[in-house]
């Protein structure tokens, strides 16, 4: 499958923002890390009460939300980067249909269209 409504200075450019983007995640998810440990090694030694816990508790599960966001955002961008390599970016991994240009320069790392990621994601 060619990408037809993409031309090859698009995707090169999809690509080179792609690889960006990865590295950034990829630095993200090893500051998140590093903080982590540092959160720890700090706790370990000072006297505790209930409020510290609580609010050490919070940030952990904020800091966990924010890792598996980023984890799926980092999957969708190997995903992406395997799609211009195939020659299929561009198109739903769905429904094969055509993903407008526009979707693409706002989330390079989408796959699916605008209607297909509405429908995916959870209701609240």
């Amino acid at each position: 499958m060619s990408t037809p409504h993409l031309d090859d200075a698009f995707l090169a450019s999809q690509k080179q923002r792609l690889l960006t983007l990865r590295q950034q995640l990829i630095a993200a998810g090893d500051a998140a890390g590093a903080d982590e440990q540092l959160l720890q090694s700090a706790a370990g030694g000072e006297p505790q009460d209930a409020g510290d816990d609580g609010e050490r508790f919070a940030q952990q599960e904020n800091d966990e939300a924010l890792l598996a966001h980023d984890e799926a955002r980092l999957a969708a961008v190997d995903r992406a980067l395997e799609k211009i390599d195939e020659g299929t970016y561009g198109f739903s991994d769905l429904s094969r249909e055509p993903i407008p240009r526009a979707r693409l320069e706002a989330v390079p790392e989408t796959t699916f269209t605008v209607e297909e990621a509405a429908d995916r994601e959870p209701r609240r």
